[in-house]
């Protein structure tokens, strides 16, 4: 997401709480085994949007808790969030990500999975500090959801014929519920009651539905300097994401079948030929119009939170998404 003057005043409404996350972050990296700490703090450190701390602090505000747990819960699902990457640039065998070489390509595939593993149980350390039994759940199940929709997308890999509906699902279990998992928090540490609750739940929900959908697009829209990462990796892969489905079902039979074909073979040999393909056929377009389905969502939802700069900035987060180019 590019740094625009809007989310830079995001940022600054939220920049001294993300410090105390950063410090909690560094405190609880700390490992007997050096290696660990290596590791995670290489691709942590590697300047990434910490959106989903941003989020959980903006519903903390939102919601007037000004407690001790919104940082260390912050750091929790930064870890989640890192342990996902660091699993998911192993299954995909990546090379690039935010413009430097992965974990993996650095220190191997062992170190990768093993360091995930780390994050993922100093993550529920941490939670059980927060001595809250809805904390405790909602981190848990959100953590099983995304495995299975890691274990989806791997089941689709290579499926030409996933639908929109199956698209959204993945991207639902794997991206967004860590999205609806951080504002789902602020509430609850809020103890905001149940209406302010779901309000939270399908803004971040719908957010991160949002955000995925842009990043897929941005993989046949994007520049791969300014994204960190190579373009067409997705097809590489033989993820049928939002755009190459649209594109089949809107193009020629003969330019479907070339992209098809792609997917099929986890090949981009006929990467240009595609992208041409995707652009004429109204795709991105297309895809972009249901991302802005997702954002207005979310939109509406941030809106039903008190009136005040953080649940304005929760707005103008959702409408800035939808001008994301990196």
């Amino acid at each position: 997401m590019p740094v625009s003057s809007s989310i830079q005043k995001i940022l600054a409404l939220v920049a001294d709480d993300l410090r105390q996350v950063d410090a909690t972050i560094a405190q609880r990296l700390d490992s007997g085994v050096p290696l660990v700490g290596e590791v995670a703090r290489y691709i942590i450190s590697s300047g990434g949007k910490r959106l989903r701390p941003v989020l959980l602090l903006l519903a903390c505000g939102a919601l007037g808790y000004k407690g001790e747990q919104r940082f260390n819960l912050a750091a929790v699902v930064e870890f989640i969030h890192t342990a996902t990457l660091l699993h998911d640039d192993v299954v995909d065998e990546s090379t690039l990500r935010r413009g430097r070489s992965t974990a993996n390509e650095v220190f191997g595939n062992p170190a990768s999975v093993l360091v995930g593993d780390f994050l993922y149980s100093r993550a529920f350390q941490m939670m059980v500090d927060s001595n809250n039994m809805r904390v405790m759940q909602i981190l848990a199940d959100a953590t099983n959801v995304i495995a299975e929709g890691e274990v989806l997308q791997l089941m689709n890999i290579h499926n030409a014929t996933l639908d929109e509906a199956a698209y959204l699902h993945v991207i639902r279990s794997k991206t967004a519920k860590l999205f609806e998992a951080s504002a789902h928090l602020g509430a609850v540490l809020a103890d905001s009651g149940a209406a302010m609750e779901a309000a939270c739940v399908e803004y971040g929900r719908s957010l991160g539905t949002a955000f995925q959908i842009i990043d897929d697009v941005l993989d046949y829209d994007g520049d791969s300097h300014e994204m960190g990462k190579n373009l067409g990796d997705d097809l590489r892969e033989g993820k049928a994401t939002l755009p190459l489905i649209i594109a089949m079902q809107r193009s020629r039979a003969e330019e479907a079948a070339v992209v098809r074909r792609a997917v099929e073979e986890g090949s981009a040999q006929d990467m240009e030929a595609i992208i041409s393909i995707v652009r004429q056929s109204g795709a991105l377009q297309g895809a972009r119009e249901v991302a802005a389905r997702q954002a207005e969502s979310a939109i509406r939802a941030a809106a039903l939170l008190p009136a005040n700069p953080h649940s304005q900035s929760m707005i103008e987060l959702a409408t800035q998404l939808l001008q994301r180019r990196t």
